[in-house]
């Protein structure tokens, strides 16, 4: 049995690494918030504790999208 993850592509991101901008995908695995630049292979994963916690320090976040 296999899961298909929604990956999504946010736009306007620039990948921290290689600098490319609409190259980085969003998705969740096991309850881990991942992004991914396919560009150069880049991944930053977040648990959904970090998340949350980061959006309540930020003066710039507006809201956290829940699908």
């Amino acid at each position: 049995m296999s899961t298909k993850k929604r990956k999504r592509f946010i736009a306007g991101a620039t990948c921290p690494k290689c600098q490319a901008a609409d190259t980085v995908m969003l998705y969740m695995e096991h309850n881990v918030e991942k992004l991914e630049c396919v560009a150069c292979g880049y991944s930053e994963s977040q648990t959904d504790n970090n998340v949350k916690t980061a959006a309540k320090s930020s003066n710039n976040v507006i809201g956290v999208f829940k699908p």
